[in-house]
């Protein structure tokens, strides 16, 4: 293949696809870059494994850590695992690629994404996304696309295309729009609060350039002169499906009548209908061409069943506005709110059901020391706010086994972790590391929102001072031709048969987390603004319930939770703190049972369960830190004693000298009539001279001085 490259330009950054220079034996690949950052992205299709029936996409974003001049940790010093934001990269490419494949392809398709050089102001993500769309155009694999993806910031009250890491920290907005020509087919955003209007603004701002993107790549497939595959879809034989249809229509449309039936109830329901037919089609002879389809592959019957029964479910909503459960097409459903459902060893804990969804959310508060390192290729060294969701089968009456989380585990917990962010307290105000974790105790639709109701509700019961409480729901799509019908509260059935999953958090002043991804090529603007508005009135009952429980954080923090206090030292002073090889330190933690953390910048936070242990650890580093000058009083220890005078540690590592004059208001012959090695004495600085050595007196002490250095000796 020649070798191309075409560039394009937004606000003076640009993006360059380089073509024909890299990975030849792969299908197809591209080089996308954008300031210093490369991503060299790769497409490969293997024939159709037997038995499959599904699309077997495996995309994967991979990290190198000498793309930012670094040389990975650990005693193999080589990448492993991939961390967890590059698993959701994986995601963020696979969400918008994925539903521009045809439906009836069955090939084994390879995405890999490589960054290869990552300077500190160009995210990668982006590009891999569109350079993703390339490469399979690149590999002649069908595909309905093309796809490009755009990141939008809002920096004052301006929207930025693909801003750097820096304006994404700073400004309200960090906002991912992917799209196709057929219109916006993915989003995923975290805001500070952002208003409906404004959110739609920049969904179609990005848009418009997604549409520049999408052109680009239609050129750069044209100047090498590659014709996109047309392949259709191969003839199946109908009579299967003509036969389920003939024999299930009128029982499957009688159950969706029946609104009072539980989901277990419908699905018992719905099943007996197929093992009827599945009983008429063995009792049919071995030539009868029903039953040979239904023979030549094992899972024939259950997947038309599944279709026949898809199919009318959407009928019914499009065409009688009601749903498989009896609700209106922008009803929630039931929902309940507990919280301090667990002892207080755990901090806080939360409960929030919605219909079948049920959710537990456990706050756990730690001390910066908690903090989780990031080892990746951005810029974040370290998270003080963990979300994580866990997914167990029995959420949905299955069995499997329980393995570390998976790709969805990780990018459910991620989207609530966004939605809470924006409105926690600062490190300032609320020193705490925060971990909540999300057990999902019942699955009939929208966990993840529902992991974000039962989070604000556990950190509101740990007296998380939250900025304002977060509440989330999920909105669903039927699109039959022109009619569209938004759906409030999607359920499980709902998303199976629907077109898009659109979730939405936020407080009762704007948007904090989004996330959208379609079934269906694309969507226009109008229709996601429609969704978005649809889902504010939601948001907000749901919220309303939510404040009935629990209406403000508690004003106290659990007892077993550990006390923290904050105090700046000199940043000069912190090996004083340390000591050599920790000795000093450690001698405070084994002396009060306190854990001490210091930041570069001078802040130690001093933990314990017991405030008073807290307090006398401070007390412990405050003397150690202190600049003596002339006029403090102590309450120190004789250490050594000379003819000239006696050595007193006044603080601890810190001494100075009394001068045998200086004993007494009298003359003193001896030092060892007054003092002697090990005595408890009260001493005032008389002064700190050239060479910082300190001069001490017992002279001219006021009894209220030696009382308070009596008392900050104790705490000590």
């Amino acid at each position: 293949m020649q070798e191309i490259e075409k560039s394009i330009s937004f606000d003076g950054r640009d993006i360059r696809l380089k073509v024909g220079l890299l990975a030849p034996q792969a299908g197809g690949a591209v080089l996308v870059q954008s300031g210093d950052t490369a991503v060299l992205v790769t497409a490969t299709r293997a024939s159709a494994r037997e038995g499959i029936d599904f699309l077997p996409l495996l995309v994967d974003y991979e990290e190198r850590l000498y793309a930012a001049g670094r040389i990975p940790g650990g005693f193999l010093r080589r990448e492993g695992r991939p961390p967890e934001r590059a698993t959701l990269i994986s995601r963020l490419i696979d969400r918008p690629l994925r539903p521009l494949f045809p439906g009836w392809l069955r090939d084994d398709i390879q995405v890999v994404a490589t960054t290869l050089s990552m300077d500190e102001h160009v995210p990668p993500d982006v590009l891999a996304a569109t350079g993703a769309s390339v490469a399979v155009m690149l590999a002649k694999i069908p595909f309905n696309g093309p796809m490009a993806a755009v990141r939008v910031g809002l920096v004052g009250d301006d929207f930025v295309i693909n801003p750097t890491y820096q304006e994404v920290e700073d400004g309200d907005l960090d906002l991912i729009v992917a799209g196709s020509p057929d219109g916006v087919i993915m989003v995923e955003a975290g805001a500070n609060q952002l208003p409906e209007e404004d959110m739609i603004e920049a969904i179609d701002f990005g848009y418009e350039v997604v549409q520049d993107l999408i052109q680009a790549q239609r050129d750069l497939i044209a100047e090498l002169g590659i014709e996109l595959v047309q392949e259709t879809e191969p003839e199946t034989d109908p009579t299967l499906e003509q036969f389920v249809q003939e024999k299930a229509t009128a029982s499957i449309k009688e159950v969706l009548k029946q609104f009072e039936l539980t989901k277990p109830e419908r699905d018992e329901k719905l099943d007996a209908i197929k093992s009827a037919i599945a009983a008429e089609i063995e009792a049919l002879s071995d030539e009868d061409p029903i039953k040979a389809a239904a023979a030549a592959n094992a899972k024939a019957l259950g997947n038309t069943y599944k279709s026949v029964t898809k199919k009318m479910m959407r009928r019914q909503i499009v065409e009688d506005h009601v749903r498989v459960d009896g609700r209106k097409l922008n009803e929630v459903r039931p929902i309940s709110c507990r919280v301090g459902l667990l002892p207080q060893r755990v901090h806080g804990s939360g409960l929030f059901q919605r219909g079948l969804t049920q959710v537990m959310s456990i706050t756990t508060l730690g001390t910066p020391g908690d903090a989780q390192m990031m080892d990746d290729l951005h810029p974040d060294e370290e998270k003080r706010y963990l979300h994580h969701y866990n997914f167990p089968p029995y959420s949905v009456g299955e069995t499997r086994p329980m393995r570390s989380p998976g790709r969805r585990e990780i990018g459910h917990g991620a989207l609530a972790e966004r939605a809470l962010v924006p409105v926690l307290p600062p490190k300032e105000e609320f020193p705490y590391v925060i971990r909540v974790v999300s057990e999902v105790l019942s699955s009939n639709g929208s966990t993840s929102m529902g992991s974000v109701c039962g989070s604000t509700l556990s950190l509101m019961d740990a007296g998380v001072p939250l900025v304002k409480p977060v509440s989330g729901a999920a909105m669903g799509l039927i699109k039959e031709g022109d009619e569209v019908r938004i759906l409030t509260d999607i359920q499980g059935i709902e998303d199976f048969l629907g077109d898009m999953d659109f979730k939405v958090a936020g407080t009762d002043s704007g948007i904090t987390a989004l996330q959208m991804d379609m079934k269906i090529t694309g969507l226009p603007m109008k229709v996601i603004a429609d969704a978005i508005h649809q889902a504010k009135p939601a948001r907000l009952h749901i919220l309303e319930k939510m404040l009935s429980t629990i209406d403000q954080p508690r004003q106290d923090l659990s007892p077993f939770a550990p006390r923290l206090l904050t105090i700046k030292i000199d940043p000069e002073m912190i090996g004083m703190v340390i000591g050599p090889g920790g000795k000093k330190i450690k001698s405070i933690t084994e002396q009060t049972g306190a854990k001490v953390d210091i930041a570069d910048d001078g802040t130690v936070t001093i933990s314990a369960i017991e405030g008073e242990k807290a307090k006398q650890a401070r007390a412990l580093i405050e003397a150690i830190t202190h600049r003596p000058s002339a006029g403090d009083v102590f309450a120190g220890k004789v250490t050594r004693v000379i003819p000239i005078g006696a050595f007193v540690e006044f603080l601890p590592g810190q001494e100075g000298m009394i001068h045998i004059s200086q004993l007494a208001d009298y003359r003193v012959n001896k030092v060892e009539d007054e003092v002697n090695v090990g005595d408890d004495v009260i001493v005032k600085i008389r002064e700190v001279d050239g060479r910082g050595r300190i001069n001490l007196t017992r002279l001219n002490i006021h009894p209220d001085e030696a009382t308070a250095a009596r008392e900050a000796a104790a705490a000590r």
